[in-house]
């Protein structure tokens, strides 16, 4: 029997161990006070994932979720490096946020790169608001065959116009989470 589990702004310092968690289908953790998410390891059948407030410092303790074709994450202030996302070869939607207070505040997150986002071969749907690299570029982001919408906040206007007409992606929001 496949579950959906939701932790709505929990208190507690633990993720707590999910019972039965190979059935868990998707999950949303929403502004809980976990301080590491690597008890979702162990649910390996996730296609959904919805995450607001990351705490680990880095994104490795997601690159076994192979099934996840869902990732939505609202605000990962300590996440510099991407690439634990590559081994997520089946993610079709991905959008990565800062909070919409850091946006009108002209804060970034700022990531090591887009390269690993360029590996994700069924990768159709992204969104960057708030999250870019250093040098502000979509460049590494061209060879994304199967990409088919993607939206952009905090890049020069002039770049992600010139990424609109290099690659024909279309400026659209992500579809609708099923969570």
């Amino acid at each position: 029997m496949e579950m959906d589990v939701t932790f709505m702004r929990d208190g507690a310092k633990e993720m707590p161990n999910i019972p039965n968690c190979e059935s868990v289908r998707s999950m949303k953790i929403w502004h809980c006070k976990f301080r590491t998410l690597v008890p979702l390891k162990m649910c390996r059948n996730l296609k959904v994932l919805c995450i607001a407030t990351f705490p680990d410092e880095s994104l490795d303790v997601l690159s076994s979720l192979s099934t996840l074709s869902v990732l939505h994450i609202l605000h990962l202030p300590k996440v510099t490096d991407l690439s634990p996302l590559s081994s997520l070869t089946n993610l079709e939607s991905l959008s990565l946020q800062t909070l919409p207070s850091w946006d009108s505040s002209g804060k970034v997150q700022t990531v090591d790169s887009l390269e690993p986002l360029a590996k994700l071969p069924h990768l159709k749907h992204l969104e960057l608001f708030g999250v870019r690299p250093e040098d502000k570029s979509l460049v590494a982001l061209e060879s994304c065959a199967g990409l088919k919408t993607a939206r952009f906040s905090k890049f020069p206007k002039q770049e992600v116009a010139r990424f609109y007409d290099a690659t024909g992606i279309v400026n659209e929001f992500n579809p609708e989470s099923p969570l």
